[in-house]
């Protein structure tokens, strides 16, 4: 894959967002910020270009995703995750129309953990799973908890952290927005779903080692690589079910 890509920033005007604008903007890209309105883009580097479109609603974001090469999706909404964590994936997909990109998802450390906010970020993850798409799906740990020497990234498998707390991993806002950019342009990074914490130690110059240690999801697999299964696909509500049908059917 090329090193210049178009990225489409969902969740732009978040904490993390913002901060993976700046990191897309520095790396080259061509960025595209995503906002449900022009004033809420406000503090973006400027270099981002701003489309409105609201990320609950498939028909709105045609223009969002017109060219793109990449998506990252940083949004969040504990409050409303049905429509917001799970229905922003379905809707971006569902507007792409079975148009390849290269997506990097942000959801959560502790995404396994039967709860209504994570059960919507986990069915994130299986859409983009089974959009056909490349993909990295990235569970970060508390955000900015780290201390001032804790910045070597450290990336996990199989969700065993749960404690619900900073004791599962902390990582910092800037750490975060580099992987999920520099997944886009690293083949190691591919089908790969990791949790992302620091420890103690500088961080790397170079991400691509890290990436190498990762094993990839099972080819076909809903959920990532030595997670729990405890979401039985058959329990899952039909209206789920269906939205995974109609992904595949475009993959």
């Amino acid at each position: 894959m090329t090193d210049h890509l178009t990225v489409l920033v969902v969740g732009a005007t978040g904490s993390i967002g913002r901060h993976v604008i700046a990191t897309s903007v520095a790396a080259g890209h061509t960025t595209r910020a995503l906002a449900r309105n022009a004033s809420r883009a406000r503090g973006l580097d400027p270099a981002a270009e701003v489309v409105v479109g609201d990320l609950t609603d498939a028909s709105t974001l045609t223009a969002a995703v017109d060219g793109i090469d990449a998506v990252v999706f940083t949004h969040g909404d504990n409050s409303n995750g049905e429509a917001v964590n799970y229905g922003a994936v379905r809707n971006v997909l569902q507007a792409l129309n079975g148009r390849p990109v290269r997506i990097a998802l942000m959801t959560t450390v502790g995404a396994t953990v039967r709860h209504p906010s994570s059960e919507w970020k986990r069915r994130g993850e299986r859409l983009v799973r089974a959009s056909g798409n490349r993909y990295t799906i990235v569970r970060p740990g508390w955000f900015d908890y780290n201390d001032a020497d804790q910045l070597q990234i450290t990336m996990r498998q199989g969700d065993t952290h749960q404690a619900g707390n900073p004791a599962d991993g902390v990582i910092a806002r800037h750490q975060i927005a580099r992987v999920l950019i520099d997944s886009l342009t690293d083949d190691r990074a591919d089908h790969r779903t990791l949790e992302l914490v620091a420890d103690r130690g500088p961080e790397q110059d170079d991400l691509a080692p890290v990436f190498a240690t990762l094993d990839p999801d099972p080819a076909g697999a809903l959920d990532g690589v030595h997670d729990d299964e405890n979401l039985p696909l058959e329990q899952e509500p039909e209206r789920v079910r269906d939205d995974l049908d109609r992904i595949r059917a475009r993959a």
